[in-house]
Formats: C-alpha cells, sequence, structure tokens
C-alpha cells in the first residue's frame, strides 16, 4: 500500500506540475529510462522533472493535462498507465503521449527504478512533424532526440544547481 501511495502522490504532483514533490518520490540513487531520457541519481532524475515541468508552466499550461490509472504495486514493484496533452515547446505542436510505466522501490517506500515505454514513432509525429513521419521509426532520429533531451537537461542543470 505504501509504494501505491508514493506512485499516487507522484502523478497527483505530476498532474499540478510540482516537481518538488515529484522528485522527493526518488531514493538517492534512483534511475529513470525511456525513449528520450537516460538519468541516474536523484539530481538528474529530479532536475528532469523540474526542467519539464518548468517548461510546461512557461510555456504551455493552458494546455497541459495529465490523467492516470492502473495503479498497482507490491512491497517490490509497481506499474502505472499516464496519459500526457501537452505542448512540445521545440516546435509548439500539440502532443498527445499514452506512457506505460514500471517502478521498483526501495524499503522505504521510495521510488529506485522508472522505466517508461511509449510508442517513439508515434510521439515523434506529433511533437515533429513531417521529419518525425519520415524518421521517427529509425535509431537515427530517436538517438538525436535522446542527445538533444541530454544536452537541454545538462545546460538546465548547470543553470539551476
Amino acid at each position: 500500500m505504501q509504494n501505491e501511495q508514493t506512485l499516487r502522490r507522484f502523478y497527483d504532483a505530476f498532474a499540478r506540475l510540482d516537481a518538488d514533490t515529484m522528485a522527493a518520490c526518488y531514493a538517492p540513487d534512483a534511475s529513470f529510462d525511456d525513449e528520450a531520457f537516460s538519468l541516474r541519481g536523484a539530481r538528474e532524475v529530479g532536475g528532469m522533472w523540474k526542467m519539464l515541468c518548468s517548461g510546461t508552466r512557461a510555456k504551455g499550461a493552458s494546455v497541459w493535462k495529465l490523467s492516470y490509472r492502473d495503479v498497482e504495486a507490491d512491497a517490490a514493484s509497481g506499474k502505472a498507465h499516464w496519459d500526457a496533452h501537452y505542448l512540445f515547446s521545440a516546435t509548439g505542436r500539440i502532443v498527445d503521449n499514452a506512457i506505460d510505466s514500471r517502478f521498483t522501490f526501495t524499503p522505504e517506500g521510495l521510488i529506485a527504478t522508472q522505466r517508461d515505454r511509449f510508442d517513439f514513432w508515434r510521439w515523434s509525429r506529433q511533437a515533429l512533424g513531417a521529419p518525425g513521419l519520415l524518421l521517427g521509426w529509425s535509431p537515427i532520429l530517436k538517438n538525436k532526440v535522446r542527445a538533444t533531451a541530454a544536452a537541454n537537461l545538462q545546460a538546465f542543470l548547470a543553470r539551476n544547481p
């Protein structure tokens, strides 16, 4: 029950764009992986959420919507599904992304690992338009998105120590 409460607290905070509460749900040595990021440690993971939430508040709060469902957790692991509707700031395009998350937890009820999965080609068509439609299936575009995301996060962390 404790781990399910952690996930609900996390997603409720995400819906409010409350990155500080989201970051507090992670263990110090947490890891996060999805199609755009591969992060290690609470500084990187929390920093990613702070970057994404602050960007959304600044440029897309009027369209932001997050819903979640199918939250399940036991003493060691958990899962949830979430849907995000947002403005992708790099292109100004609206994205509706469906994400399945898997988690592991520390004995204290903090997130130790999070692995998010979504259809990258579907996301890239929405977020990037024609380039995503034509190349969203390719490792080349995925690697470019990952490199850009990593560089953006490092720049954000340098400005927000």
